[in-house]
């Protein structure tokens, strides 16, 4: 089936030189891609949509990114394949992190995150969970999922700061978690958390 990548092209008023060109790739391939010869991967998605001006989802034929047919549940999102993936940066006083406006990439849907919507993915950054998460590892979150002892848990702060740590507990009150490097217990007053999501999955870098 012949994916919408040529008709896109033609929108955007580029040739296949040029979107090959901006691609990093030749201009075979993208016709090899347009024609449906070659099959349009979650990795090709990423690197051809930006130079388009669309998401990567975009790409699919119109019979994939149509709504899934009932009984399917339909606030699941039309693409299953890939979800966006977020980081975070250090910065202030403290070192803390803070979450980059917006996904920096797409990657391929777990099989845990089949049909969560708003599953997402983020990069490590830092030491503080090592050795059980290392800077880059990539963790795969369900938003939805309440946490139990032990899980991993990445938390968003009102101030816009992300934690990645151990859940221990949640009260009325306060959340409490772990860290391993140092080792240390944090106690989060409540009012000052934003939201705090899962993690049911890790992929090393």
């Amino acid at each position: 089936m012949q994916n919408k990548l040529r008709s896109l092209r033609l929108a955007r008023g580029l040739t296949l030189e040029q979107l090959a060109d901006a691609a990093g790739t030749s201009h075979q391939q993208i016709l090899r891609l347009e024609k449906g010869e070659r099959r349009l991967t979650v990795d090709w998605m990423v690197r051809l949509a930006p130079p388009l001006g669309v998401e990567p989802k975009d790409l699919l034929p119109e019979s994939q990114t149509a709504a899934p047919p009932s009984p399917a549940p339909a606030q699941i999102a039309p693409n299953q394949d890939i979800i966006p993936v977020r980081s975070a940066a250090r910065g202030g006083d403290e070192q803390r992190m803070f979450l980059e406006d917006g996904p920096i990439d797409y990657g391929p849907r777990p099989p845990v995150l089949r049909n969560v919507r708003d599953a997402y993915a983020i990069y490590v950054v830092g030491e503080s969970m090592a050795p059980r998460y290392r800077p880059g590892y990539l963790l795969h979150i369900n938003p939805f999922k309440p946490p139990r002892r032990e899980n991993g848990v990445v938390v968003y702060k009102k101030d816009n700061a992300v934690l990645i740590k151990e859940f221990v507990e949640a009260t009325s009150t306060e959340l409490v978690l772990r860290q391993f490097n140092p080792a240390m217990e944090l106690r989060l007053d409540r009012d000052e958390i934003a939201e705090f999501h899962t993690v049911v999955g890790t992929e090393e870098a």
